[in-house]
């Protein structure tokens, strides 16, 4: 079975679109993405650039994990060459690492010492199999409202904010503080912002590398513990990311902080055009995680992997990530890529701030975990009972029993011992 998916995967098939004789003959190779999954422009450039095959990039809309599965489990002549693999789908395809080219076979071990250690780990298999070239990350960090916290008495800028909200026990007090000075002002988006960070920032997940369940363990239980409290202090709002709810907390200061990963200065700015100026990014409680990030993967049905790996390996390089970041906030996996001019100019967003002072040694400090290929589903009951205590005020106690519980019964239909 292809993970979570649930789609049974065929036997290598004969040929893919590149060898099919299609519209481009046997120069042809398909390039599968989402929009903003890379640079459009730097595309763009490798279709011009690599003229010993007619490169064929399309951007896939809808569920991009659905479409590819359903595509290489269909035993068709439309498998791409070179496909995208979102980051929080990548574990779900390491159990069938034989229908993608192992990328070491191919030269990347030349070039792993441009990559953060941790990131190039992520798009190995458990074997050593190198199956994901690394496009970005998601490191995460405190965004705030500069304004809101001044107007509370708590301190505005980041190396002060950084300083006095460094644990979560004192940002939460600072939320605290922020609500009684500010009425009906908060701190905490909600739990699951508070839970999916604290759990990134541990050293292990759901599920250890001989798949047995460990949900149930110290480092599930104090991310577990944190969110609960930040909803009995009474400072988390209560509002779901992306809701018109949230987009208005943002826009009027009411939700004037969010921990999240360096996209979220890009909904931040979606949600609350308004506010330019008004937002700054300091290091996160806690420590940092991270959340999100994708690779780059060449099916076994390439013909040609040698020079589809030259493509992506110049796509992905530290020059071309720069690119990445400008034209599509791809926060880059590449360290050398973070003193390039566009990373080290400041964001009139986030007043005048240069981002990557704070984001940059977060990339670098993040904490390698496993990941199963069964991790998203045995932490969804965890997510669902942190719902149950905002939305009916259900005992933690109870709902921790039964997020454990549920946990366990999904990963024993998985195989999860």
């Amino acid at each position: 079975m292809f993970g979570v998916a649930g789609m049974a995967m065929g036997g290598t098939t004969a040929c893919s679109t590149s060898a099919s004789g299609g519209s481009g003959g046997d120069k042809a190779m398909d390039l599968w993405y989402w929009a903003d999954g890379l640079s459009k422009k730097v595309v763009d450039e490798a279709v011009t650039r690599f003229t010993e095959v007619e490169l064929r990039p399309q951007q896939i809309g809808g569920n991009f994990k659905e479409k590819l599965v359903t595509t290489m489990s269909s035993g068709g002549t439309f498998i791409p060459d070179i496909t995208g693999i979102k980051g929080e789908d990548f574990a779900s395809f390491t159990p069938q690492a034989d229908r993608f080219h192992n990328l070491l076979e191919l030269g990347a071990d030349k070039l792993a010492d441009q990559y953060l250690p941790w990131k190039w780990k992520k798009g190995m298999t458990k074997d050593g199999k190198l199956i994901g070239f690394p496009i970005d990350i998601g490191p995460t960090a405190n965004f705030y409202r500069r304004d809101v916290f001044a107007k509370a008495g708590l301190p505005s800028e980041p190396d002060k904010v950084a300083a006095q909200m460094s644990t979560w026990d004192d940002y939460f007090a600072a939320g605290v503080e922020l609500k009684k000075a500010v009425p009906n002002t908060f701190i905490v988006s909600e739990a699951w912002a508070v839970y999916n960070v604290a759990v990134g920032q541990a050293g292990a997940r759901y599920v250890d590398e001989n798949e047995r369940f460990i949900g149930d363990q110290d480092h599930i239980r104090k991310a577990w513990d944190l969110a609960v409290r930040a909803t009995q202090l009474g400072i988390n709002a209560k509002t779901k990311a992306g809701t018109p709810d949230w987009n208005a907390g943002l826009a009027g200061g009411t939700l004037a902080s969010l921990t999240g990963a360096s996209w979220v200065a890009v909904d931040i700015q979606s949600a609350a055009k308004d506010t330019t100026g008004k937002w700054g990014v300091a290091a996160g409680p806690g420590g940092t995680a991270n959340i999100g990030g994708s690779f780059l993967a060449i099916p076994k049905e390439c013909q040609k992997p040698d020079v589809a790996f030259k493509i992506i390996s110049w796509i992905l390089s530290p020059e071309n990530q720069a690119r990445g970041f400008t034209d599509s906030a791809l926060f880059p996996s590449t360290p050398a890529t973070y003193t390039m001019p566009a990373l080290t100019s400041p964001s009139e967003f986030l007043g005048g701030q240069i981002p990557t002072q704070v984001l940059g040694p977060a990339a670098q400090k993040i904490p390698v975990q496993y990941e199963s290929p069964n991790d998203q589903a045995v932490s969804a009951p965890f997510a669902i009972e942190l719902g149950n205590i905002e939305a009916s005020g259900k005992d933690p106690n109870t709902a921790w029993a039964d997020a454990v519980a549920e946990a366990k019964r999904v990963g024993q239909r998985l195989g999860v011992k």
